[in-house]
């Protein structure tokens, strides 16, 4: 069952050292998502499941590494404690995991963590159902969902300015902030790829994840620096 989720976004420049003297432009985004992390601690969960968006489907084990190094930095990640001590078979942690594994490394946690990544492509169907067979896993478990809203919002974004661009990201926000789940399960996955937004099938993941379980919204950050929608919420 589903007792707490957090959705934060994924760009690697949530690092400061990637970010190098950018850091402070996401220095409220940071904080944003360290608040929504300690939300997952406080609702007690016995499995943490992150997912979040990547070229192809992959599961990934407690100890898993990732690094940093192919965007310039010497900085290497685990995604949580302990586990592993060899690479995993499906290789380093995609980025977004490696985000995720970077900002649980300053979070309070002591609860086993396992990764996901959905391939960007997946059906809305497959995500939902993914979502419901990682909410029955456990009694108590927590998602930490990465992913990036659209990269259309300004004319120097990474995909230049789609004047759809904004309601979708706003529509998604609000979805998050009333946990409406028959919203997020509606996502126009084509309209998402246009935008080239990375978060649509892991929040799609989330909605299935969350069916049958009775929980309150807050929306903790809505911006698009970069001109790239970036949103930070908790569900518990």
């Amino acid at each position: 069952m589903l007792v707490a989720a957090a959705v934060c976004p994924c760009p690697p420049l949530l690092v400061p050292e990637v970010a190098a003297g950018a850091a402070p432009e996401l220095d409220r985004a940071r904080e944003a998502c360290a608040d929504a992390l300690g939300v997952l601690a406080a609702a007690r969960p016995g499995r943490l499941v992150v997912v979040g968006p990547a070229e192809r489907d992959g599961r990934y084990a407690q100890g898993a590494r990732g690094s940093f190094r192919g965007f310039g930095v010497d900085l290497d990640v685990r995604l949580g404690q302990g586990g592993a001590e060899q690479e995993a078979p499906e290789g380093q942690l995609p980025a977004s995991l490696a985000v995720a594994a970077w900002l649980l490394d300053r979070a309070e946690r002591s609860v086993p963590v396992e990764g996901v990544a959905v391939a960007e492509p997946l059906a809305a169907e497959r995500c939902i159902s993914l979502g419901r067979d990682i909410a029955g896993a456990a009694e108590r478990v927590a998602l930490l969902v990465m992913g990036d809203a659209s990269a259309c919002r300004t004319l120097k974004a990474p995909g230049y300015l789609d004047d759809r661009a904004a309601g979708f990201d706003a529509a998604v926000a609000r979805a998050l902030a009333t946990v409406d789940v028959a919203a997020l399960k509606a996502l126009d996955a084509g309209l998402a790829g246009e935008l080239l937004v990375s978060g649509r099938a892991p929040w799609q993941v989330l909605a299935g994840a969350a069916e049958e379980a009775d929980l309150s919204g807050s929306l903790l950050y809505d911006d698009a620096p970069y001109g790239v929608g970036y949103l930070v919420a908790t569900w518990s």
